[in-house]
């Protein structure tokens, strides 16, 4: 009978794949990433996990957030297993386990006030967002960022109550330069986003 991920079950879990390491409960959140699915656990949940196994970084854990209906199936299912993951490489020849604990968190999806005021947080300095094709807004014609995408052009048109993981990004910003707080680094599938915001001041 397979066993459940859960922080109680590490040790049990422990004797036949690789577990985290490091004490999970000394992670402090650092990294607010929208898009749980399987590209961000495949990646960039392996990369800190590496990470901290080596002791190193621990208050760059992970918060999940989200804007669409399915995250809330998401986060209640890794909510059921403290937020660990378990991530299978396979080759021609082997197939090999590991569970992976860098996430701490998974914010409420579509509490778009608790997802701005976790951004707000001096803590967290990443921002990283691996989400479908089509949630970058790209115009399929150009290859580029559309800033008329209907959703886009919504959150503009109302830039206080945003909807999209931009315009939640642009208001956690906007909200850190008012408080003359740094901002945090906004990266898509951990390379850094060149964008052109302006913000006043």
């Amino acid at each position: 009978m397979a066993t459940r991920p859960a922080d109680a079950t590490l040790a049990a879990i422990g004797q036949s794949v690789a577990v985290p390491s490091y004490d999970r409960q000394k992670l402090a959140a650092g990294i607010l990433h929208f898009g749980v699915g399987n590209f961000h656990r495949a990646h960039q949940a392996i990369y800190l996990d590496d990470l901290f196994n080596l002791g190193r970084d621990l208050d760059f854990g992970i918060i999940g957030a989200g804007v669409m209906a399915y995250d809330h199936t998401m986060r209640e299912r890794l909510s059921q297993q403290d937020f660990l993951t378990t991530v299978v490489e396979q080759s021609a020849n082997s197939s090999q386990a590991r569970v992976t604990g860098a996430m701490i968190g998974y914010l409420p999806p579509g509490d778009m006030n608790a997802i701005i005021d976790r951004m707000c947080d001096p803590t967290i300095r990443i921002v990283s967002l691996t989400v479908t094709e089509g949630g970058y807004s790209i115009n399929p014609a150009t290859g580029i960022f559309d800033p008329g995408d209907p959703a886009i052009a919504r959150d503009g048109a109302d830039p206080d109550r945003p909807k999209t993981d931009f315009g939640l990004i642009v208001s956690g910003l906007k909200q850190r330069h008012a408080k003359g707080w740094a901002p945090f680094t906004v990266t898509r599938r951990m390379q850094p986003f060149s964008w052109n915001i302006s913000l006043p001041g």
